[in-house]
């Protein structure tokens, strides 16, 4: 769809802030209510990320300009409600690693600032909610939940959230229905699932707030490349969230959130009689420690 269309502009037209604040709300909503870690643990990391910061600091020989700098875009991030992003492009991916160190099964990534739970649930083969025009090339998307020993999980749960052909997410930018492109299928007896959707477009992180602000002044790129964002659950086994991305991708090699691995690249063939495209890809699960 051209971004010419006015419900594509309409689309485009929401801000940094506004998406900042939807994740902050999000966050807030679903998480900020975890357990907290031990005083001890606290005062343990705490004390090396602020050491690591004053090492910097006379190693390089900041400023009082610098400083200053750095004081008023910490400020702009919270303004812009832009602490979800800035932590999951940067950050979450080594959260991530060490969290899955362990894992046999299928390989994680990182959760990202945009998921939302309770996404509607449907019986394979399911369709994830669109609109009837939506734009952008068909997928079946498609595949096998099993555990590590490959003993098919009955009643897999795959859950689903991606970007549209223009690169924006649902509950996260104006104008696109609350459940656009998320959806949960539930697998069938032998574990295996199907989901029509679109092929996502790579996209850009907001650039018009504090995030963007860095990424300019240090003359970075802000792409993510195409991704399915997933998390896979199975009675008795331990969920994975994880990304699938497609080859050929130009920042596959580059993704500014650092969370592209070689075991999550898609295998994309085309279905022909203009059916768009289909991929197929299997998830093994580690059982409940």
């Amino acid at each position: 769809m051209s971004i010419d269309n006015p419900l594509s502009r309409a689309e485009a037209a929401g801000t940094a802030a506004e998406a900042g604040a939807g994740a902050t709300a999000r966050f807030r909503a679903d998480k900020a209510s975890a357990a907290a870690s031990s005083q001890e643990r606290v005062a343990h990391l705490a004390g090396l990320a602020i050491k690591a910061l004053n090492d910097i600091i006379l190693e390089e020989d900041v400023t009082y300009d610098e400083y200053n700098a750095l004081k008023s875009w910490l400020i702009r991030v919270g303004d812009d409600g832009e602490w979800p992003l800035f932590l999951d492009v940067w950050l979450e991916h080594s959260v991530e690693e060490v969290a899955n160190k362990n894992r046999h099964g299928s390989k994680g990534t990182i959760e990202g600032p945009y998921y939302v739970p309770g996404s509607p649930a449907q019986e394979t083969p399911g369709t994830l909610p669109m609109r009837d025009d939506e734009p952008g090339t068909p997928l079946l998307f498609q595949g096998q939940v099993t555990s590590v020993d490959g003993a098919p999980l009955d009643g897999a749960r795959i859950e689903v959230w991606q970007a549209d052909d223009l690169g924006f997410y649902s509950q996260f930018a104006p104008s696109l229905p609350e459940w656009n492109l998320r959806g949960t299928v539930i697998a069938d007896g032998q574990g295996n699932f199907q989901v029509n959707t679109i092929q996502p477009a790579p996209y850009q992180i907001p650039t018009d707030g504090a995030c963007g602000q860095l990424i300019a002044s240090a003359g970075w790129h802000a792409w993510r490349p195409a991704h399915l964002h997933l998390k896979v659950s199975a009675p008795g086994h331990q969920l994975i969230t994880t990304q699938l991305y497609f080859p050929g991708d130009p920042h596959n090699a580059d993704d500014i959130a650092s969370a592209v691995k070689p075991e999550l690249m898609l295998d994309v063939q085309e279905r022909g009689n203009g059916a768009g495209r289909v991929t197929t890809y299997n998830f093994r699960l580690d059982p409940e420690s």
